[in-house]
């Protein structure tokens, strides 16, 4: 039976990488939940529309495979290849009952940093809270200042409210001891990027005190196909606005080390499930390999039903088959997550 999506040639399925981080350097990705498991249906999000929506903690997969695979693939890399070690789903990890256990042990495993990006819609649980103390960073996401940005934006799950999102991550703030709060803003013309919009979202900001506040600009194949990033006007504005914390965080090169030396076909479906491509970024991807060869590799992915191509910005990129996106000419979809 051929992998399935999200599993490596070397049968990985919940590990993946390293692959480059925006802030995170090299990063060994950990994926705890099925694709696109979220709880949150945003409109910037590189992984496609959230259906359905799922706001409900499941042992979606056993913490041993997990961890067995952890251990096979920092057992084959070198310690130096490694920056951070990354909970970094493809979803809502949190979503994860085993989230907690997962932490701990990958830092008996390894000496190597560890980080979790969330959403951070689940911090309002005491659980969830005690769960991610444990890691060296955590980056949950805040991109508005009000109720009603959070809802056309972010698009949560009918259980969610803003006041609950912020008081989570204000709670979790309070808890942590020694790791970082690196707070994550996606910045999106039209929407959170206005100077009212923005000094809500300032204030809000002071209250929880993050360590950082990293902005980061839609540029991976947003799933609503009117997403734009703000202008440079716009993005002075946010910086001005936001502080002295508030830092923009570019996107990542694609190094030529992104995948396995001598990949084969499961490693680019593994990859696009988390981190879609553009088609221009397939030549650093697979180094040394002939043009013929990787449009022949897309062509037989495409066949096969493992990949789909979706235009955003006027260009392709490669995303995992299953996902779903409107198409690049679509209407405007800014309705509340069921």
């Amino acid at each position: 039976m051929a992998p399935g999506a999200g599993e490596a040639s070397d049968g990985l399925r919940y590990v993946f990488g390293p692959v480059p981080s925006r802030r995170l350097g090299r990063s060994l990705g950990i994926d705890t939940v099925p694709s696109k498991t979220c709880n949150w249906n945003c409109v910037y999000c590189q992984l496609g529309r959230t259906h359905p929506l799922t706001n409900a903690r499941k042992d979606f997969f056993p913490v041993e495979r997990i961890l067995a695979e952890v251990r096979a693939r920092l057992a084959a890399l070198r310690s130096d290849s490694i920056d951070w070690i990354t909970f970094v789903a493809s979803g809502e990890g949190t979503l994860h009952r085993g989230t907690g256990d997962l932490i701990r042990e990958v830092k008996r495993l390894s000496d190597h940093p560890v980080a979790v990006i969330t959403n951070g819609s689940l911090l309002h649980l005491a659980e969830v809270r005690a769960e991610l103390a444990a890691a060296d960073a955590v980056l949950p996401t805040l991109d508005t200042g009000d109720a009603d940005l959070f809802r056309r934006l972010n698009r949560p799950h009918r259980c969610l409210t803003f006041e609950q999102h912020v008081a989570g991550i204000a709670a979790f703030a309070r808890l942590r001891s020694r790791g970082r709060l690196w707070i994550e803003v996606m910045l999106v013309a039209g929407l959170n990027d206005s100077e009212p919009a923005l000094r809500r979202l300032a204030a809000v900001l002071e209250h929880i005190g993050p360590d950082e506040i990293h902005l980061i600009l839609p540029s991976r194949c947003p799933v609503e196909p009117w997403v734009r990033p703000p202008d440079t006007d716009g993005l002075r504005c946010a910086q001005a606005i936001l502080g002295a914390k508030a830092s923009l965080t570019p996107p990542p090169a694609m190094p030529a080390a992104t995948v396995h030396a001598a990949p084969a076909d499961p490693d680019l479906v593994a990859i696009v499930t988390r981190h879609p491509l553009r088609r221009a970024d397939l030549a650093s991807v697979f180094a040394g390999w002939p043009a013929a060869r990787i449009n022949a590799l897309v062509a037989d992915l495409l066949a096969a039903g493992r990949i789909q191509v979706v235009a955003r910005f006027g260009e392709p990129f490669i995303v995992a088959a299953g996902l779903r996106y409107p198409k690049e000419n679509a209407v405007i979809d800014n309705k509340i997550g069921a």
